[in-house]
């Protein structure tokens, strides 16, 4: 195994990079002329661009310095881990060389690293990096220093190579290589061939930090004190520029008085904000999140180089504040960020907004690349957003070794490398020698020049920079092929024979000609190289031998030997690698001669001789020579002999005489004593006789023989002697046969040995046949006749025989047909002889017999009894027939006889025929009887032939009529599965049910059994409910069978479209039920059981009973009783349509004490009978327990109203009273003695109890009902108009249902009103309440109401409030907003600070409002629907004068609310308490900082006189003024002489001042200045930080006199703040002591 270099080129793959990946690998995204320009000291005296140059080219050379120290730590380990790499493997090779091929099972460790030995580990330490002996203990073993090994000669260059590239290119070329090295970045290779990790990079760069750190506080301990003070007050200087006075707008959300967050719940915010400010005592602020990021890593995974790939990341701001961010792009170059997008101008993102960021990506090379973007906010940790590009590598399956195998000296083989992609990316590589980088193609090319093994090592470099060593090997071998066998060994040359110049000599033994032997080869190719090949044959150079001569070496001249006896097969082919190969060597000799011959194996393109190979370029396959070379030659022999046949025996003589005609047979035996086997073929001959030998061809094998047949046949009579000859293929002469033989004349014989004539009849002929045959080959003339024998002994002259035959002559082996006819009179048993004569031959005899009878035949049973007879139906019976002779008799059947014969039909089958000799024949009898009852004195007569008396056969049985009953299937089942009830037509009834629902279609079905074989007529149809017919298009559409059928255009709508069309036309007669038979006629047949299937359409709501009446045939009909009892209200609501579920109205949401709201709804009456509603409304209360409300009614509870909506005069008075009853219901009783209590059927919504009076036709006085509590009954707020209205049949009647809302408490923000209305059903028409016996109709409270459900809700009107800042509509203003840049020019009067308020409608109904707020805060609305309105200003609250102004549901406006800063203001903190404003009130903290708060609420005033309240807040800055000291001293000086004091004015407020130094009024009008101020006026900034502004007043006195001098020095502002005094004093002498000499 080859040792890898350890030098750090080895590792180096920049240079493959650069040339494959050019520019995209090699360019800089930041170019070196722009780092020289921002390098450039810059021109001017701008000091901050000249310390910010001098800082980059600092930090630039530091970088660089870094850099440099971290590639040479990389480098360091590098070279040591492939050092060490290479020791390792030496050492494993020593110890698999010692313990041999079992070292993999020996599982031995792999041995010590060497790593901590070779690696610097003082500059490791130096850098900051773990190094071995850190981790390691052990003692450091006493070795020697391993000895520097020789370059390989593989790794040395060629001449051609050195030529091509010069010393100076490769100086050039490597340093080039270098400077792109330095640029790429830490690439991970999944390989083995690189020892370095990924992680190598960032440590490094991990190292480079720590340098920097080390470095940084070496700094900070070699610098001075005064350098350390300097930069410390700057720092200072810096920070207190920085630490202004921030707005908590932009406070962040994890501060004291942060914003909220938009993802977190109210407890959590309670709990930061009682966490607060523990948190800012302690400086531990959490970090709250103020951007939510999508997504949140940046991942591309598939990519290619050159390309531009983008990912958009979205920045969503989650807290309740706006924010504006910075975006810090990726530090790679790879990665670009694009301008940002934000939801609004100037860069702000609103709460719950985001914005767009798109992040770019162009990749230089497939590698793995991590960045980040860093994003600051308010919040004092940024966030980091992680960008990935990791592309999966592609996985190449190519095996570390790829083995050439063997070839040929100076021949080149070609092998064929299968490399598969197992990754998931796509991956480009090449592969090609170390020595030869880059590579022309993928290829190996393998051409040795001398015998041995050889072996390359390539190096395979994918564009991911995936690298993999290669090793190629292969072996080079000359031509060696070995006879290895022979079948029978090879032959040597016998002494004095001449032979040709081989050393292998294959002899065959001799052979008969045209036979061919086989010798099979084996040879062997010795190599490992297929060798291509061809057989040629040439004649032999033949030398003798003479014994003690040597023999001369002459070059054989290979002549083409083109007719052979000698082949080889395979003729071509190919010579596996170090494999045996068998041939077939065949010898075929034609002539009667000796074949010497010679064949040799030439081989294909045999490459020249190593000496003669010339050296190639590696990139190509080489040019060589190649020729056919004579790889083995053999001498072959062979020679042939005449055929060796022998007869056995060698004639044939048969003896005595045989028949002329006659085939004589006799066997002989042919041995074939040849080399090979033969081919024979026998002549016949028909001189003298007919001579054939069988078979007359074949094949006879060698040393075997074959058995022949010798057939003779005489054609006259005689002795006959012949030879026979026998050709054989191949040979010149034949084989021959000697016969002898004799014949004589001919012979008959009879085909029977006697002759049977059967059984006949007098009076027929019976005929008998017979051959006859002539055995010999003559022919021969006969005769026959009865022997007169017999004759006389019956006394008869003449025979009874009569003898036909076909021929009087029968030819040689022929054969002749006789007939023999009898004739007889009486009845008898015959035995005779016939005698045949030849001529000239011997007699021979043949026996007759013949047997004379009449017929007989009988009936088995004479008696046939009848089973399951009806009228008019045929039965058929079985009845057999016996003939007792062995004669065929004739039958044939009669008519009936009998008294009944003319009521009956009969027929038998087969009516004629023939009865076999003693056969039992079957007949099956038909019989019909048209009649009812037994059958008696009945038969039916059977004539045979040739019997005086008829056969008579006797027939009885009972004859039944039609039986058809009725029933039902089983309670639960169908008909189909064959369970139903059987009951007699008294107790059937056809339920359908007596709880249909409305217009649901019930079915029931009826079974008619047909109990007999008589087919009937039948026809259902009911009494009274009977519907129209259909027509035959319903029929087919309302099918099952159709709708089956139709799957193409009929859908399930079209199907309930013709069922609701069928229904309705039968429900057309008005009746409100209608019932459809089908099958409603056809016929009933034999044995039948027919489902007739009853359809019950309704329409209306009712008892109903009636009538099946079914007619079988011609009995009696029968009345089957049906019964339905329809439930339900048919009423429906035009805008929902029919529908089982009940149908609610839904008013929305309303503003508590709106205007009602009306809803007109159309009732639809799909009946054809008009129906009365009386409505009722009632309310859903929640916590309602009441289970049962008790009504209590006085005559008719619904009566009839008119126009006017009075009751009728037919109607009496109607009186409800309502009794509520608890848990548990009182039990029903009786109420009064004279009243009766009786129990109805009610619907099951509720259970009624009525009391009536004691006659059935009265009209009720008092009722009492018992129903379910679902309700209170109540007129708001759902009301109806009109409360009674009459729905015709048909046709349809409006109502109005209105709501309207009620006014809520304060305290209750919404409420849900649930109500329902019920419409009670009345029928005023007599005759549709009541028809008798068929439909009886329950109404009012019999029966279920029209049930509408009604929701809606009521809420307050109140609308959402969102401001700018969590903390509310808050204005924090200073007073000096008044104060112009210039304060001599005046005071401003006016100073206005605006906030938005949104104010949004979540509710589902318009809000009407006004928006109410006095001064010092005005209103500014903005709204899309309205045209923007302007408040006044004015204190008092003019609403009269305020717009009002609509928000209808999910919109919003903008509402613009300003404080306005006034001189008037300011004067506030001097009114007395009296004159002070409501929610006036002065802030005095203890920083001596003043604040003025006016606080008020924003009316908003709905339309239904309600109120919101939104509290406004002022805070309002005032200036303070504040003298260092009260008075300042002079105490005595000279006179005339000026001495100065030092006064500070404070400013202790976070507004400015502008202020003015007055003295009082005699020391400014006096002529000689005592007392002076400067500066007289200015400007105090406000305040920043906890240590107030300060002004210096330079104060000085100048005695005129000796006197003691006394003023104020008053300090006022032009902001109403309150004036400060300074007493200043002073006195003055001559007194030469208090003169100030300096």
């Amino acid at each position: 195994m080859a040792q890898r270099s350890p030098s750090a080129h080895s590792q180096d793959i920049s240079h493959l990079l650069s040339s494959t990946f050019k520019d995209l690998y090699t360019g800089d995204v930041v170019g070196a002329d722009i780092e020289v320009n921002w390098l450039k000291p810059p021109g001017g005296d701008d000091a901050y661009q000249k310390a910010f140059t001098e800082q980059l080219q600092k930090l630039v050379a530091e970088y660089n310095r870094r850099l440099a120290e971290a590639d040479r730590v990389e480098e360091n380990i590098i070279q040591a881990q492939t050092q060490a790499k290479a020791e390792e493997e030496k050492a494993i090779n020593l110890l698999k060389r010692d313990a041999g091929k079992h070292f993999h099972k020996m599982g031995l460790p792999s041995g010590e690293s060497s790593f901590r030995w070779i690696v610097d580990n003082e500059l490791l330490r130096k850098n900051h990096l773990t190094c071995p002996d850190d981790y390691i203990t052990d003692k450091v073993p006493v070795t020697r220093a391993p000895k520097a090994k020789s370059e390989p000669g593989y790794l040395k260059g060629t001449f051609r190579s050195k030529k091509c590239i010069s010393s100076d290119s490769r100086d050039q070329m490597s340093a080039h290589l270098q400077k792109i090295s330095g640029r790429l970045p830490s690439v991970s290779l999944p390989t083995t061939t690189l020892p370095s990790t990924p992680d190598s990079y960032h440590q490094s760069k991990k190292t480079s930090k720590k340098s920097s750190a080390s470095r940084k506080a070496d700094w900070k301990g070699d610098t001075c004190m005064a350098e350390k003070e300097e930069a410390c007050a700057y720092f200072a200087k810096l920070e207190k520029r920085r630490n202004f006075l921030k707005n908590p707008r932009f406070f962040p959300p994890n501060a004291l008085h942060g914003g909220k967050s938009l993802v977190m719940s109210q407890g959590q915010v309670e709990q930061i904000i009682s966490s607060r400010e523990a948190e800012c005592n302690t400086g531990n602020t959490s970090f709250v999140p103020v951007f939510l990021v999508n997504p949140p890593t940046v991942l591309f995974s598939d990519y290619e180089i050159g390309q531009v790939y983008e990912i958009t990341v979205e920045l969503q701001n989650i807290t309740s504040t706006c924010h504006c961010i910075r975006v810090i792009p990726p530090s790679t170059s790879v990665f670009a960020i694009g301008p940002g997008k934000f939801p609004g101008k100037g860069g702000m993102i609103a709460p719950g907004m985001t914005c767009q960021y798109t992040v770019r990506f162009v990749p230089e090379s497939l590698a793995n690349y991590e960045d980040h973007i860093l994003v600051e906010s308010q919040v004092s940790d940024p966030l980091l957003i992680p960008i990935q590009a990791k592309r999966p590598p592609p996985i190449l399956t190519l095996p570390h070794i790829i083995d050439c195998g063997f070839c040929l000296v100076g021949g080149v083989k070609v092998t064929v490398i299968l490399c598969r992609n197992e990754g998931f990316s796509t991956g480009k590589f090449c592969i090609m020698p170390q020595e030869a980088w880059p590579p022309p193609n993928f290829r190996v090319a393998f051409f040795p020049s001398v015998p041995g093994a050889s072996q390359q090592t390539y190096t395979i470099v994918c564009d991911n920079c995936q690298v993999k060593d290669v090793t190629v090997t292969g072996v080079g071998q000359l031509i060696a092929l070995e006879l290895l066998r022979v079948t029978g060994g090879e032959s040597s040359s016998e002494h004095g024979e001449v032979t040709d110049v081989t050393r292998h000599i294959i002899q065959f033994e001799p052979q008969n000609p045209h036979t061919t032997t086989k010798k099979n080869l084996v040879l062997r190719n010795s190599t490992h190289v297929e060798l291509p090949f061809y057989w040629q044959i040439i004649k032999p150079n033949l030398q003798p031998v003479v014994p003690g001569e040597t023999e001369c070496i002459v070059t054989p001249e290979c002549k083409q030997e083109m007719e052979s006896a000698f082949s080889l097969s395979p003729e071509w082919g190919v010579l596996l690698p170090h494999a045996d190969h068998d041939f077939t060597l065949t010898y075929t000799p034609q002539e009667l001669e000796i074949y010497h011959s010679v064949i040799q194996l030439v081989l294909r393109d045999i490459p020249e001789p190593p000496s003669l190979a010339k050296e190639r370029m590696l990139q190509n396959i080489p040019e060589y020579t190649a020729e056919d070379v004579i790889g083995l030659d053999i001498e072959v022999k062979g020679s042939t002999e005449p055929f060796q046949l022998l007869l056995e025996p060698y004639a044939v003589i048969i003896p005595g005489e045989s028949f002329l005609g006659v085939n004589v047979r006799r066997t002989f035996k042919m041995w074939n004593n040849s080399k090979t086997l033969i081919e024979y073929a026998w002549e016949n001959t028909t001189d003298c006789a007919i001579m054939e030998v069988e078979p007359p061809t074949g094949v006879i094998d060698k040393n075997k023989h074959c058995e022949f047949e010798l057939r003779i046949t005489g054609t006259r009579p005689g002795s006959v002697s012949h030879n026979l000859q026998c050709h054989i293929k191949h040979s010149a002469e034949p084989v021959v046969l000697h016969i002898e033989a004799a014949f004589k004349g001919p012979l008959l014989h009879i085909s029977v040995p006697s002759l049977c004539l059967g059984l006949t009849k007098p009076g027929e002929s019976v005929v008998g046949t017979f051959e006859i045959y002539n055995l010999c080959q003559l022919p021969a003339r006969w005769s026959m006749q009865e022997s007169q024998v017999c004759l006389a002994e019956r006394n008869e002259e003449v025979s009874s025989f009569t003898i036909q035959s076909s021929a009087e002559e029968i030819p040689p082996l022929g054969t002749c047909t006789v007939s023999v006819q009898y004739t007889s009179l009486l009845c008898q048993r015959l035995h005779t002889v016939l005698e045949l004569e030849i001529e000239n031959g011997e007699r021979s005899y043949l026996p007759v017999s013949v047997e004379v009878q009449t017929p007989q035949a009988c009936l088995i049973s004479s008696h046939l009894v009848l089973t399951e007879m009806y009228t008019g139906i045929p039965v058929k019976a079985t009845s057999k027939l016996f003939n007792q002779t062995r004669l065929p008799a004739k039958y044939s059947w009669g008519n009936l006889i009998g008294t009944q014969a003319d009521f009956c039909s009969a027929a038998a089958t087969p009516a004629s025929g023939i009865l076999a000799p003693n056969e039992e024949k079957e007949f099956c009898i038909e019989l019909t009887a048209n009649i009812t009852g037994e059958l008696k004195g009945l038969a039916l007569s059977c004539g045979i032939e040739d019997m005086t008396e008829p056969l008579f056969l006797s027939i009885s049985g009972e004859v039944k009529g039609l039986h058809v009953t009725y029933s039902v299937p089983c309670e639960g089942g169908d008909a189909s599965d064959g369970r139903e009830t059987l009951q007699s037509p008294r107790d059937l009834l056809l339920d359908f049910g007596s709880e249909v629902a409305l217009k649901d279609i019930v079915k029931h079905q009826l079974i008619l059994t047909n109990h007999t074989a008589i087919s009937a007529p039948f026809k259902l149809e009911a009494m009274y409910f009977t519907g129209p017919s259909p027509t035959p298009e319903q029929s087919v559409c309302l099918s099952s069978n159709y709708l089956v059928k139709r799957r193409g255009p009929t859908t399930k709508h079209a199907a309930e479209k013709a069922q609701s069309e069928f229904a309705a036309a039968m429900l057309s007669h008005g009746k409100g039920v209608a019932f459809h038979i089908q099958p409603s006629s056809g016929t009933l047949q034999a044995f039948q059981r027919l489902i007739i299937e009853i359809t019950a359409y309704n329409n209306m709501w009712g008892e109903y009973s009636d009538d099946l009446v079914c007619k079988v045939g011609d009995l009696q009909p029968t009345l089957i009783p049906m019964q339905m009892t329809v439930k339900g209200c048919p009423i429906f609501l035009q805008m929902t349509g029919p529908q089982t579920q009940r149908p609610i109205i839904r008013f929305g949401t309303h503003v508590s004490g709106g205007s009602p709201v009306i809803r007109s709804v159309q009732l639809n009456n799909p009946t054809p009978f008009d129906i009365r509603l009386d409505f009722k409304t009632y309310n859903q209360e929640e916590g309602d327990k009441k289970l049962v409300d008790l009504l209590m009614l006085f005559g008719d509870p619904f009566p009839l109203e008119d126009m006017a909506k009075n009751e009728t005069a037919s109607s009496g008075s109607n009186s409800e009273i309502v009794l509520g009853l608890d848990q548990p219901p009182i039990p029903s009783g009786n109420i009064h003695p004279a009243l009766q209590t009786t129990d109805e059927s009610s619907n099951t919504e509720c259970e009624e109890e009525e009391i009536i009076t004691q006659e059935p036709t009265m009209q009720k006085i008092v009722s009492v009902l018992l129903r379910p509590h679902e309700g209170v009954p109540a007129d708001s707020p759902y009301s109806i108009t009109p409360r009674q209205i009459v729905v015709p049949g048909g046709g349809s009647s409006s109502v109005c249902i209105s709501f309207t809302p009620d006014i809520l408490p304060e305290t209750v923000t919404k409420v849900r009103c649930e109500g329902f209305v019920l419409g009670f059903m009345s029928l005023d028409d007599q005759l549709v309440k009541t028809v008798p016996g068929k439909v009886h109709r329950r109404h009012r409270y019999d029966v279920a109401p029209l049930r509408i459900d009604m929701r809606a809700a009521v809420r307050q009107a109140l609308l959402r409030v969102d401001t700018d800042h969590d903390r509310g509509m808050v204005f924090y203003s200073m007073a000096s907003d008044l104060l112009p840049d210039q304060p001599l020019l005046g005071v401003l009067t006016d100073s206005v600070q605006t906030q938005s308020l949104k104010l949004t409608n979540c509710t589902q109904v318009p809000l009407y409002f006004r928006l109410l707020l006095t001064a010092p805060f005005s209103l500014e609305i903005s709204t899309d629907l309205k045209k923007s309105t302007k408040t006044s200003r004015s204190e008092k609250r003019e609403t009269e004068q305020q717009p009002q102004l609509v928000l209808y549901p999910q919109q919003s406006m903008v509402v613009k609310v300003s404080f306005h800063t006034t001189l008037k203001l300011l004067l506030y903190q001097q009114f007395p308490d009296t004159q002070i404003l409501p929610g006036f009130q002065v802030l005095q903290f203890e920083s001596g900082e003043r604040k003025l708060k006016f606080s008020q609420n924003l009316i908003i005033e709905y339309s239904n006189d309600s109120t919101q309240l939104v509290p406004v807040t002022a805070y309002l800055t005032v200036p303070v003024l504040e003298l260092s000291c009260d008075m300042v001293d002079f105490k005595t000086c000279f006179v005339a002489q000026t001495k100065t004091e030092h006064v500070y004015l404070c400013n202790r407020s976070g507004c400015r001042i502008y202020w003015t130094a007055l003295l009082d009024q005699e020391e400014r009008h006096s002529d000689l200045e005592v007392f002076s101020v400067s500066p007289a006026n200015g400007i105090l900034e406000a305040r920043e930080g906890e240590q107030p502004t300060k002004d210096m007043l330079q104060i000085t006195f100048t005695a005129r006199s000796d006197t003691e001098y006394k003023t104020i020095l008053t300090i006022t502002g032009v902001l109403g703040e309150k004036p400060c005094k300074l007493q200043i004093r002073g006195e003055g002498t001559y007194d030469g002591k208090y003169e100030d000499m300096y």
